[in-house]
């Protein structure tokens, strides 16, 4: 990169990094052409334009194009001879106010080597976002406020003035150029570039001055370019405050009026004769009422008299095998929901865990509640707590280790939009049947984690919602079925993520287990990786 030499007087260069933003990068730069207080050549802007697909650049004459932006910035003051001369530098999302470069200008002539703005939402487009959401954002600023204040050293500065809010981000930051290079430059990151400088800044003891004198107003669009940063935070609280419901906001005379089509319930069964009445009788009680038009009960060949006890409460019992035979034998929960498919008649079916030994109608009516109430709703996963119960213990939230270790992990790491759902694993859904035929299915455990992602995938965020059906309680599982379990959902999650560019494409083995207490050799268990195909893929003859 090469320009004309800098200007003498030249004091402070602005970076703003911009990919495709040619909506907002004119005010953008509008407000730093309008700067007050500060002498012509005494500040240069440095717009990057970082792969723009749009007219970005031709209106205007994200982690790396921020970095080349103030490395830049560096030399240039550098070169001018002014070490301490500032690199401040905002979003093209954002405005900055009249005086935003000369109070820092002046706060790094008393000293200042680190300077983070007060960054305030947009009130038109904050005012699009879910009240719940702007209050939460307050709270956790409170909360970050008072864990930077107490860890501030006491200086000449009150805590208050150092401290005067949370922020240090790329929507109006500014360091020294002497400092800047003391810190090595700006962290490469695809984002959150900011906070990794922040942790360069308090690695080396560079206090950042957090001033309120300092303002700037930044977009709360919720369809940001980058995968990490604040438009994706606000998309998640949105979505988190807009779609997640309670069991108890919903009635079944409610619902009654709601519904305009045919519902079906189905249960996947193994092993579970001392659960699954109670669970039918709750759902007859809703079918009598009209909600519910057909209880399903799918048995695995169960040898404890699942089918016999079921079929006596009420329901069709089906065994698994018989459905799409043409298939082989069925090879787990998953190829179980996928073959009930091919015989449910409902529009919308709702899918129940057997074995839960506190089932209750509200479960049904809850996860049916957002589907009759808001059309564009097509998938709802089911919430709750999970308590552990360990002999006569019962712990509180303890429950679904394998959700809290694995797949919560694995969401919030590679597909953060759905890291909002309590509970990615809970095998309580309700969707339209017309997107469930539509996906594919994992034939073993990875089916939840798979329906999850391929839904948002195929029908978008935000016509998926949850729902919280409050407590509940079902069978645990050894630490060894828990590993073949976890590894089941990781390698349907990392099935996706290769789809998506994300993640190499998983070559699945046997799973080597330690060997058991006992033994010397360590088990290789095969665990059940099959994918069914989109039930709508087939043959109508075979498909239902």
């Amino acid at each position: 990169m090469s320009a004309m030499p800098p200007d003498p007087g030249l004091r402070a260069v602005v970076v703003v990094p911009a990919r495709d933003e040619q909506e907002r990068i004119g005010p953008c730069l509008l407000a730093l052409a309008e700067q007050r207080y500060v002498k012509p050549g005494a500040f240069e802007v440095v717009l990057v334009l970082d792969h723009c697909s749009d007219a970005t650049g031709a209106r205007a004459l994200r982690a790396a194009s921020r970095r080349l932006g103030m490395d830049f910035a560096c030399e240039r003051l550098l070169a001018a001879g002014r070490p301490d001369g500032l690199i401040a530098t905002t979003d093209a999302d954002s405005r900055v106010a009249p005086d935003w470069l000369a109070v820092q200008l002046l706060l790094a002539s008393e000293g200042a080597m680190a300077i983070g703005g007060r960054i305030e939402l947009d009130p038109h487009e904050a005012a699009k976002l879910h009240p719940a959401v702007i209050e939460a954002r307050g709270a956790q600023a409170q909360e970050r406020l008072a864990r930077i204040r107490s860890k501030t050293p006491l200086h000449d500065v009150p805590r208050e003035e150092q401290c005067g809010h949370h922020q240090f981000s790329g929507a109006s930051l500014a360091v020294t150029a002497r400092t800047y290079r003391e810190v090595g430059g700006l962290p490469i990151s695809e984002a959150l570039e900011d906070e990794a400088l922040e942790r360069a800044l308090e690695d080396r003891g560079i206090q950042i001055l957090r001033t309120g004198r300092v303002h700037v107003t930044t977009s709360a669009r919720t369809d940001g370019r980058a995968s990490r940063g604040l438009a994706r935070d606000l998309a998640l609280a949105d979505w988190r405050a807009r779609r997640s419901f309670r069991a108890a906001q919903f009635t079944t005379e409610q619902l009654l009026e709601s519904k305009t089509g045919s519902i079906s319930v189905v249960l996947p069964a193994r092993e579970v004769a001392t659960t699954i009445g109670e669970i039918v009788d709750s759902v007859m009680a809703l079918r009598e009422l009209g909600l519910v038009d057909e209880i399903l009960v799918i048995d695995a060949a169960s040898q404890d008299g699942t089918a016999m006890v079921a079929a006596a409460h009420g329901a069709s019992v089906l065994q698994e095998d018989d459905l799409l035979s043409e298939f082989g034998p069925a090879r787990g929960k998953g190829d179980a929901m996928w073959r009930a498919l091919s015989v449910a008649h409902g529009e919308i079916v709702v899918f129940l865990d057997a074995d839960t030994g506190d089932f209750s109608p509200s479960f049904v009516v809850g996860l049916l509640g957002p589907l009759l109430s808001h059309p564009e709703i097509r998938f709802v996963k089911g919430a709750f707590l999970r308590p552990l119960q360990i002999g006569g213990s019962v712990l509180p939230g303890q429950g679904g280790r394998v959700t809290e270790l694995v797949a919560r992990p694995l969401l919030n790491l590679y597909a953060p939009h759905l890291a909002g759902f309590d509970q990615p694993l809970a095998g309580e859904l309700a969707a339209r049947a017309g997107l469930l035929r539509s996906l594919c299915f994992p034939a073993g455990y990875g089916v939840e984690i798979a329906n999850l992602i391929d839904a948002a995938h195929v029908a978008g965020i935000d016509a998926l919602a949850q729902v919280d059906l409050g407590t509940r309680q079902n069978r645990h599982q050894s630490l060894r079925d828990l590993s073949a379990m976890s590894y089941a959902v990781m390698v349907a999650a990392a099935a996706r993520l290769h789809d998506a560019g994300l993640a190499s494409a998983p070559t699945p083995g046997p799973l080597a287990l330690p060997p058991a207490p006992g033994e010397t050799a360590i088990e290789l268990r095969r665990v059940n990786v099959l994918e069914r195909p989109p039930l709508d893929s087939l043959p109508v003859r075979m498909a239902g």
